[in-house]
């Protein structure tokens, strides 16, 4: 239930239905013109604000800026572990073609991680939601074969719901030994945050920067999803200390 409802809350911070919020707001206050005035103009320097690269990239660096591309070899008999993000099981072909542009970004860092050691063994998690009828993990461990890994050095969570449930299950399965964690650099903050907050020791290997120069002036879809990644990892880190202050 608090997973869904954490989902719900954090839904209503996103660009595109806060300004759609705002919008609706202003056609219940019509008769108010001047707050409908303001209400609008909030919305469109929202808008603006969040597709422009300047704003995109106030709020993606501050996270993306905080650790670096991992390329230290890694002691033998290393464990690397890489965070889910999607996948689409309908798409035909391999697992590979079915990944989440993000979830591939991860796992290919995941392997070059796995190839700076030896003897390494590639961890991959995620449930598979309720739009898919096989787990996340099931596919990236799919993927990771396809790519080189053999079967035998992939361990899977399948039933890991979020960033939370990953660091349990790794908890429970490995204890505290250390390992490289693999995540977008935007999620890399508040994952190092949870998995130490279980008393876990990983050493961050982020990938999936987002953070691009461009016109300050040009208006852009791809800043506009940046900054809701980055929203979405601000929203998840103050959801973070509120459910740490209540424990």
């Amino acid at each position: 239930m608090m997973f869904w409802l954490k989902k719900a809350i954090s839904q209503l911070f996103m660009p595109i239905p806060l300004v759609v919020l705002l919008l609706l707001f202003c056609i219940l206050m019509l008769r108010n013109r001047k707050r409908v005035r303001f209400v609008l103009a909030v919305a469109v320097v929202i808008l603006v604000f969040l597709t422009s690269s300047v704003g995109s990239n106030l709020l993606t660096a501050s996270l993306e800026n905080q650790y670096r591309v991992n390329n230290q070899a890694i002691d033998a008999g290393c464990l690397v572990m890489v965070l889910g993000s999607g996948h689409d099981d309908e798409i035909p072909g391999g697992a590979v073609h079915q990944l989440s542009a993000t979830a591939l970004v991860r796992l290919t860092e995941g392997v070059r991680q796995y190839q700076l050691g030896k003897d390494c063994i590639l961890i991959v998690s995620g449930w598979g939601g309720s739009a898919s009828k096989t787990p996340h993990a099931k596919i990236m461990a799919e993927a990771a074969m396809q790519l080189g890994i053999p079967k035998d050095r992939i361990i899977t969570f399948p039933l890991a719901k979020d960033t939370i449930e990953e660091a349990q299950y790794l908890k429970w399965d490995v204890g505290s030994y250390p390992f490289r964690l693999v995540t977008s650099a935007t999620h890399m903050p508040r994952s190092m945050a949870i998995f130490q907050g279980q008393g876990l020791s990983p050493e961050a290997a982020p990938t999936d920067f987002i953070t691009r120069q461009g016109y300050w002036w040009q208006l852009d879809a791809n800043n506009l999803l940046s900054s809701q990644r980055a929203i979405h990892e601000y929203v998840g880190r103050l959801w973070l200390t509120l459910k740490y202050e209540s424990d």
